[in-house]
């Protein structure tokens, strides 16, 4: 099954304008921009027939062009990554079987998270699009109860069934819990993991579905499935000893470079 990868990425962030330029500083102190980053993090994956840039910004199409990237320019009444994912794919013709949308403030995805997530998409006929999620540590489920006492949204959370298949995505920390939890205890919270993987199909739909009052209320594209009667997959992946964070907020930015020098990415 053909792949392909896009990376979605916009100037004109409503949380953090500009974001998809920011420097981050590796643990060598080498800085690249975001976008190179999750540039960098996609083509990583195994298996993948192409990667490009999704975007509607000369800034962003210049400097991904320059580190070697493909870009697609895409137009600006995207309203999200997903409507951006579909109108890339019709542009280069269609034809491949899946579509991973690797959104582009997700630099610190690994591979095999990207890699299980397309398996788990192949191996569920039913299902029309499939997320990764990651059961929160303590720390994990700390730091996003953290930013939510202090009104920023660091992340989104999910809650699924026995079969996978999501029952709601929200910015709010759910299922809720009174247990404390130390950092390395395993928690019943789910961290949701910004990357999909779509069925060519239920993409070029999307775009033309009514935008639902869950999708509204969260700003979650996802829901737009869910809201339309298309079953979304969880696919559950491992760390295994990777930290994990998205660039949300300016404040990201000190959390993931720790999470770099942490970790030795450069």
């Amino acid at each position: 099954m053909s792949v392909l990868i896009a990376i979605p990425a916009r100037y004109a962030s409503t949380r953090y304008p500009g974001k998809p330029l920011v420097p981050l500083t590796g643990a060598r102190g080498t800085a690249m921009t975001l976008i190179e980053r999750s540039w960098r993090a996609a083509m990583s994956v195994n298996g993948v027939d192409r990667v490009v840039v999704a975007t509607d910004d000369d800034r962003i199409r210049e400097v991904s062009e320059a580190f070697g990237a493909e870009v697609v320019m895409t137009s600006e009444t995207c309203a999200n990554g997903t409507e951006r994912c579909a109108e890339a794919h019709a542009a280069l013709g269609g034809g491949y079987d899946i579509v991973v949308n690797l959104q582009g403030d997700a630099p610190l995805t690994p591979h095999w998270f990207v890699e299980d997530l397309i398996n788990g998409l192949r191996n569920a006929p039913d299902a029309e699009i499939a997320t990764p999620v990651l059961r929160c540590d303590g720390d994990a489920l700390n730091g996003l109860l953290n930013d939510r006492k202090h009104g920023r949204v660091g992340g989104t959370t999910a809650v699924f069934g026995a079969d996978h298949s999501a029952l709601y995505f929200s910015k709010e920390v759910i299922p809720f819990t009174s247990e404390t939890y130390s950092s390395s205890d395993e928690t019943p919270v789910f961290h949701h993991v910004g990357v999909y993987a779509y069925r060519p199909e239920a993409l070029s739909a999307y775009p033309g579905w009514p935008t639902g009052p869950l999708e509204t209320l969260e700003g979650l594209e996802q829901l737009r499935f869910m809201e339309n009667g298309r079953k979304v997959l969880c696919v559950e992946v491992e760390a295994k000893g990777r930290q994990f964070w998205e660039l949300n907020n300016p404040q990201d930015v000190a959390k993931i470079e720790e999470m770099m020098t942490a970790m030795g990415l450069e």
